[in-house]
């Protein structure tokens, strides 16, 4: 399934049989997720300098099995269950730049991306951990420092706001939910959440020190501003909309700080797979071929969609 130009959908494509070079293994996609920056990359002109080569195979979430193992990569092996850690070290991505991604039968991948998948986590929530996973994970952890006994609000309970407040609420914080899905705001008890609402805003009297927005349409950003306690901290991952007007007054007042977060390390998603080993962590998900994901593409447009879409191979 590839993108062949802005504004239009993806289209099946045949493509060339991939084989491990040096540096490179072969790998077999058995869960590819679907992400809704699946969506905005296609309808978002802004995101084409990403693909600067067309037709690109999607697919930036992914697990699978190695079935191919090019020279300089001993420490993997035939057989071995991967998850795929999506960016290069040169910033380039699975499913972007020069990277064909899982939204087909098997991709190349490097020592970038490879993670050792326990055999205890499946292939489904495999893949929904290197893209929803990790990049939660890492805003929330590693950028924001989410801890035992702060307060934490995360805007967004999607796909990755769901894991995001619950590996936050699994470190010991007390965490509220910004939601507008009311089928979303019922997870509220599974996450383990202190409250949930409409939007951020309603817990400014709460003085959170952390606000996670892995929404970002905006609107959603400039609550964050307006809610945080003093000397607070935005971390942005959701690219819902590119822009946002804010309020500088408490920008200023209260010197917050804003940090961005893109993606995530291998570390952390091997920290993402010990939760899901541990089965603490199990977000819900939507399982689909991948005949399926075009249409999926269209339902996370439209919104209203609880948990992850993950095509099966």
């Amino acid at each position: 399934m590839a993108v062949h130009r802005n504004n239009k959908p993806l289209e099946l494509n045949e493509v060339p049989e991939p084989h491990a070079g040096t540096g490179q293994v072969v790998v077999e996609v058995k869960a590819a997720g679907v992400c809704h920056s699946d969506v905005t990359a296609l309808d978002d002109a802004g995101w084409m300098p990403l693909f600067p080569h067309l037709p690109r195979t999607m697919g930036h979430e992914n697990a699978g099995v190695i079935t191919e193992v090019g020279e300089g990569m001993d420490q993997w092996k035939v057989g071995d269950r991967v998850g795929l850690a999506p960016v290069m070290s040169d910033g380039d991505a699975i499913g972007y730049g020069k990277w064909d991604g899982g939204f087909g039968p098997r991709l190349l991948a490097t020592a970038d991306n490879l993670v050792k998948l326990p055999d205890e986590v499946p292939f489904d929530l495999g893949a929904m951990a290197t893209d929803a996973g990790l990049t939660a994970y890492h805003a929330i952890m590693a950028v924001g420092g989410a801890r035992e006994g702060m307060k934490v609000g995360v805007i967004g309970l999607g796909g990755l706001g769901y894991i995001g407040a619950r590996v936050a609420v699994l470190a010991g914080a007390e965490v509220y939910g910004a939601e507008i899905n009311p089928e979303t705001q019922k997870l509220s008890n599974e996450i383990g959440l202190a409250g949930v609402a409409g939007s951020i805003d309603a817990f400014k009297d709460k003085h959170l020190d952390l606000i996670v927005d892995y929404a970002g349409f905006g609107t959603t950003t400039a609550a964050a501003i307006e809610t945080l306690a003093e000397f607070g901290t935005l971390v942005q991952v959701g690219m819902g909309r590119l822009e946002s007007n804010i309020n500088t007054y408490p920008l200023i007042i209260n010197q917050l700080t804003i940090k961005g977060s893109k993606s995530g390390t291998r570390e952390d998603l091997a920290g993402i797979y010990e939760l899901m080993k541990s089965g603490k962590l199990n977000p819900p998900m939507n399982l689909i071929t991948q005949a399926d994901i075009p249409d999926a593409i269209d339902k996370l447009r439209a919104g209203g969609v609880v948990g992850r879409y993950i095509a099966i191979y």
